[in-house]
C-alpha cells in the first residue's frame, strides 16, 4: 500500500492517463509505467536514481526493460492525433510538455513562461528555455500520434508472471527442436528418396498454406468476375475460412476480351492466368477486411502490359480520398497502401525500381500492423526491394463494405457517390493469395517459385535456388513426410505461433529514445513552431550551475545534473512536496513555484535541513518520511483555539499537527476497506469501477464497466480519462492529469456530500459495513454503531455521537419494516452479493447509518 499511496502524487505531476486527450482522448497503454512507480517506491529506490532512470532510463548504458519503462515519464503527455492538424506544430507541443513538466517537478521553476519572449524579472531566458528544450527535442516521434494506442517509440513490456509464461513456452520450443532434431537425419535420408521419386510422378505441386486466407489459382476458375451476368464458378481454395457469397450483379461493359461470356484464360505463369483489359476485374467477395493492427501478406504473378494498374485491394475512393488496402502498380513501380484518408491518414510505401512491361514478375508485400512504413516489406521474384515513403502513419482502422477485388478498386456502381482510385489492371494475373500473417524471407522466396515439385527434383540439388530448396523441404515436410516426422516439424511450428500470439498479447508502454544524428533545435520566435531563429544546443539556464565540461550534453548528462548534489534546487523542491503531502501545506506553499512569483518559505532554514539531509542519507525517501512524521511538529495534536486559528489559519507556523481532508483516491479506498470491499492487488491494466449511467455517451468511446474484483481496486488503478476523470474524484478535487500538478486545490462543496451519500461505490460500500456491524459489531444497535464509527474514523464516539447514531438505527427500522420493498431495493445496489441470513430491514436500516458514517467530516480527514 505504501508504494500505491506514494504513487498517487507523483502521477499527478508525472500528468499519467489511460487516454491521449485532445478530441478523440483514446485510449492507449502506459500502465507499466504506473507500476514501476509502484515497485520503485515500495524498493525504496533512492531518489536520485528514480529520477535519472525516468528522464534517461533508455540512455543509461546496458538499459534494462525496467528503466525502458521508467523512461515513459516524458511520454505521459497528451497527443494529438487529430485529422487536419500539422504535426510539426504538436511536435513542439509535445517538447513544450517536457520542458515545463520536469522543470515543474524538479526545479520548482516555470520554465515555460520564456517560451515565448524574455521577462524583464525573469532569472530563465528564452534562449535558455530552448536549450533546456533541446535535451528533449531529439525523440524519433511524429507530431502527429496515432489516434489510438499508443505511438512510437514504444516497447513490449512484460510482466513478471507473462515472463514467467514465455519462459515456459520457451522451454516447450526447445524440447520440440530437439526432438526434431533426433528425426531430422531420418527425414533427410526419406527426403532424398521422395525426391528421386519425384520425376516419374508426373506433375507434383504444394501451396504454402500456412496462414492462408484465400488462394485464387486463376486455372479456369475464378470468384466474381462480373460481365452483366454473374458467372457460376467454383469458389475460391480457402484455409479455415467459409468461402465468401455469390456477389451481386454488377453492370459492367461487355468487351471483346470475352469469349462466349467466359474469362479469358491463357497459359500463364503457373498453369493458366486471368486476362485483365482495363475493365475485367474479380470480386473476390467479403474477405480480407483487414484493419491497421492485422499483419497480412498478399502475393501474385504479374505480366502487366501498362503501367499502371490495380493488382490488388479492398479500397474505395470517397470525398477524403482512398480509403483501405490495395497493392498497384504506379508508373510501373509496386505501390502499398492503407488508408483512411488518402492525403494525411495513411501508411504508404512503393518501391524505388520500376517492374518491366510485358514480362512475368512474382509480386508480394507484407504488413505488420505497426501502423508504420518499417512495417512494409516487398519482393519482386523473391527477392527484398528498396523502398520509399510517401505516407508515415495511419490512425484509423480504415474497414469498408467493398469486397476484396482483383485488378480494380473503388466501387464501380455509383450508388456510393465516389469513383475507382486508380486505373484497372492491364495485362496477366496469376495465382493470387492472401495471408494473415508476414511471410518471412525465406517464405516469400518459396512462393515466389513457379516451378512444380517435380520441376524442381529435377534439378541437381547445388543448382536449385534458395526458394526451390526451401520449397521442396517445406513441402516435404507438411505433407509427404512420415507422420512421426510431421508431427514432430508441426510441433514447433504450433509453438512458435504460440509464442508469437503470446507475445503480441503483452502490454506495451511509450518511452524515449534518442535519434541519429541529432534533431536540430531552434529558438523559435514568439514561440511558434513556424518561426524558427538561431539554432541553439542543449544547455541548463545560468542563474543554476552548470552542465559539466566532461559529459555529452544530452538527457542523461541533464538528468544527472538535476541530482547532483550540490544543485541548489531538486533536493530542496522535493522535500517541499514530501513535507506537503503529510502535513498539507509546503514549507513553500507554492510547491509548483519556487521562483519570483512563488511563496518565500516559512522556515528557510528548516527547508535547508531538510534536503542536506535527504541528499546526506542518498536520497531515502523512506528516511526522510520517517523523519518528518516522527517529529514533535507531525505528532502534534490538530486542536486549534480561536485565537491560533484567526493569527494562523493555515497553520503556516507549524503551532499545531495537520488537519486536512483525505486526497480524492483515498477517500473512495478508506470506504472500500472499511466495507471489506477493497481488493488489495498490486499492478495491472486500468479498471473501470462504476460511474454514473450515460456519462460517456457524448464521449468518443463507450464506457464498459468491469466486474468481479475489478470493481474494488484501489482508486489509483482506475481508467483515467483526461477528458473525463472519473467524477467522483473530480468532486473532491483530483487533478485531471491533462497537465503537470504537484499542488492540489481544496474545495468543499454540495456535490461532495452528495457524491458520499448517492455514489453507487458508497452505497454499496454503506450496505457491506452495515453486514460487517451486524455480524462483528456486537449485539445491540450502541455496539453496532461504536463499531462502525471506530473502523471509519479510528476514533470511539462520545455517548452523544453513539445515542444518535444508534436513534437513527430505530428511525430508520420503523420505515424499512413498514416498506419492506424500499428497503430490498436499497441492499441490492452493487454487484457484490448481499448475506441473505440478514433481517433486510435491519441491513438497510444500518446501511443508512454506514452510509452517515462514511459521510462524516472525521471519516474522510486526516486528524
Amino acid at each position: 500500500a505504501y508504494g500505491e499511496r506514494m504513487a498517487v502524487e507523483w502521477l499527478d505531476g508525472a500528468r499519467y492517463a489511460d487516454s491521449s486527450g485532445y478530441q478523440t482522448d483514446a485510449e492507449r497503454s502506459m500502465w507499466r509505467y504506473r507500476d514501476w512507480v509502484i515497485d520503485a517506491y515500495n524498493a525504496n529506490m533512492p531518489f536520485d536514481q528514480f529520477t535519472i532512470e525516468q528522464l534517461a532510463g533508455d540512455m543509461l548504458p546496458g538499459a534494462t526493460l525496467d528503466q525502458r519503462i521508467a523512461s515513459a515519464f516524458n511520454r505521459n503527455h497528451s497527443q494529438n492525433g487529430e485529422g487536419g492538424i500539422i504535426p510539426e506544430e504538436f511536435l513542439v507541443e509535445n517538447v513544450v510538455d517536457r520542458v515545463s513538466t520536469t522543470g515543474t517537478v524538479w526545479l520548482g521553476l516555470t520554465l515555460g513562461c520564456a517560451r515565448c519572449h524574455d521577462h524583464k524579472f525573469d532569472p530563465i531566458s528564452q534562449q535558455e528555455f530552448y536549450e533546456v528544450f533541446a535535451h528533449f527535442n531529439n525523440v524519433p516521434e511524429r507530431g502527429k500520434a496515432f489516434k489510438y494506442g499508443n505511438s512510437p517509440p514504444m516497447i513490449t513490456a512484460p510482466t513478471d508472471d507473462q515472463f514467467a509464461a514465455l519462459a515456459e513456452i520457451d522451454e516447450k520450443i526447445a524440447e520440440a527442436r530437439e526432438a526434431f532434431a533426433s528425426v531430422e537425419a531420418d527425414a533427410a535420408t526419406a527426403q532424398r528418396e521422395w525426391e528421386a521419386s519425384l520425376p516419374a510422378a508426373g506433375r507434383v505441386d504444394w501451396v504454402l498454406r500456412d496462414r492462408l486466407l484465400v488462394h485464387h489459382p486463376l486455372d479456369g476458375d475464378v470468384a466474381g468476375i462480373y460481365t452483366g451476368e454473374p458467372i457460376t464458378v467454383s469458389p475460391p481454395v480457402t484455409a479455415g475460412v467459409r468461402a465468401p457469397r455469390e456477389p451481386v450483379t454488377v453492370d459492367l461493359p461487355v468487351t471483346a476480351a470475352l469469349k462466349d461470356g467466359q474469362p479469358q484464360f491463357v497459359p500463364g505463369r503457373v498453369g493458366e492466368a486471368l486476362g485483365f483489359d482495363g475493365q475485367r476485374f474479380v470480386d473476390a467477395g467479403d474477405i480480407a477486411n483487414f484493419t491497421y493492427e492485422d499483419p497480412f501478406t498478399v502475393s501474385a504473378w504479374i505480366h502487366p502490359t501498362a503501367a499502371d494498374g490495380v493488382i490488388l485491394s479492398r479500397a474505395y475512393a470517397g470525398d477524403q480520398g482512398e480509403r483501405g488496402w490495395g497493392l498497384y502498380l504506379v508508373d510501373g513501380k509496386l505501390l502499398v497502401n492503407l488508408s483512411q484518408r488518402y492525403a494525411d491518414d495513411g501508411v504508404r510505401v512503393e518501391t524505388r525500381a520500376a517492374l518491366p512491361l510485358n514480362e512475368w514478375r512474382h509480386v508480394l508485400a507484407t504488413y505488420d500492423g505497426k501502423r508504420l512504413p518499417g512495417g512494409f516489406r516487398i519482393y519482386v521474384d523473391g527477392r527484398p526491394q528498396e523502398l520509399t515513403t510517401l505516407a508515415d502513419g495511419i490512425n484509423n482502422p480504415m474497414r469498408t463494405k467493398e469486397p476484396l477485388r482483383i485488378g480494380a478498386s473503388g466501387p464501380p456502381s455509383e450508388e456510393s457517390g465516389a469513383t475507382e482510385s486508380h486505373a484497372r489492371f492491364q495485362g496477366l494475373i496469376d495465382d493470387v493469395r492472401v495471408y494473415t500473417a508476414v511471410l518471412t524471407p525465406a517464405q516469400a522466396a518459396v512462393v515466389a517459385t513457379a516451378e512444380s515439385l517435380d520441376e524442381i527434383a529435377g534439378i541437381a540439388p547445388e543448382s536449385r535456388t534458395a526458394g526451390q530448396s526451401e520449397k521442396l523441404r517445406l513441402s516435404f515436410l507438411d505433407h509427404y513426410a512420415p507422420q512421426e516426422i510431421q508431427a514432430a516439424w508441426r510441433l514447433v511450428g504450433n509453438l512458435e505461433r504460440e509464442r508469437a500470439a503470446l507475445w503480441d498479447s503483452f502490454p506495451t508502454v511509450m518511452v524515449m529514445d534518442e535519434m541519429e544524428p541529432r534533431r536540430e533545435t531552434f529558438l523559435l520566435e514568439r514561440g511558434a513552431y513556424d518561426a524558427p531563429g538561431e539554432p541553439v544546443t542543449p544547455g541548463v539556464p545560468a542563474v543554476l550551475p552548470p552542465l559539466p565540461d566532461d559529459q555529452e550534453r544530452n538527457r542523461l548528462a541533464f538528468a544527472r545534473w538535476l541530482v547532483d548534489p550540490e544543485h541548489p534546487l531538486t533536493a530542496r523542491v522535493t522535500v517541499n512536496r514530501f513535507w506537503q503531502m503529510l502535513l498539507g501545506t509546503g514549507l513553500v506553499k507554492t510547491a509548483e513555484n519556487f521562483g519570483l512569483q512563488g511563496e518565500y518559505p516559512s522556515h528557510p532554514e528548516l527547508l535547508d535541513w531538510l534536503a542536506t539531509t535527504f541528499i546526506d542519507s542518498g536520497w531515502d525517501v523512506k528516511a526522510l518520511q520517517r523523519t518528518i512524521v516522527t517529529s514533535a511538529t507531525y505528532r502534534q495534536a490538530s486542536a486549534v483555539t480561536p485565537e491560533l486559528l484567526e493569527e494562523d489559519p493555515e497553520n503556516r507556523l507549524l503551532a499545531r499537527g495537520p488537519r486536512l481532508r483525505l486526497p480524492a483516491q483515498t477517500i473512495r479506498d478508506q470506504a472500500l476497506t472499511v466495507a471489506g470491499l477493497l481488493v488489495d492487488r498490486i499492478g495491472g491494466p486500468s479498471v473501470k469501477p462504476y460511474q454514473p449511467d450515460g456519462l460517456w455517451d457524448q464521449a468518443s468511446q463507450d464506457y464498459r464497466q468491469s466486474d468481479g474484483d475489478d470493481l474494488y481496486r484501489r482508486s489509483l488503478y482506475t481508467y483515467w480519462k483526461r477528458t473525463l476523470a472519473p467524477p467522483s474524484m473530480l468532486a473532491f478535487d483530483s487533478a485531471t492529469r491533462e497537465t503537470c500538478i504537484v499542488r492540489q486545490t481544496r474545495t468543499n462543496t454540495p456535490l461532495q456530500a452528495l457524491n458520499l451519500m448517492n455514489d453507487v461505490t458508497y452505497v454499496e460500500a454503506a450496505r457491506r459495513l452495515a453486514e460487517r456491524m451486524m455480524i462483528e459489531g456486537g449485539a445491540t444497535p450502541e455496539e453496532r454503531v461504536a463499531f462502525a464509527y471506530r473502523l471509519a474514523t479510528a476514533h470511539r464516539p462520545r455517548p452523544e455521537v453513539q445515542g444518535i447514531l444508534a436513534g437513527g438505527f430505530r428511525d430508520y427500522l420503523d420505515r424499512y419494516q413498514a416498506d419492506r420493498s424500499a428497503a430490498l431495493e436499497l441492499v441490492n445496489v452493487g454487484e457484490s452479493p448481499r448475506d441473505e441470513t440478514l433481517d433486510i430491514s435491519e441491513l438497510a436500516s444500518y446501511t443508512m447509518v454506514a452510509s452517515m458514517v462514511l459521510n462524516l467530516d472525521r471519516t474522510i480527514t486526516k486528524d
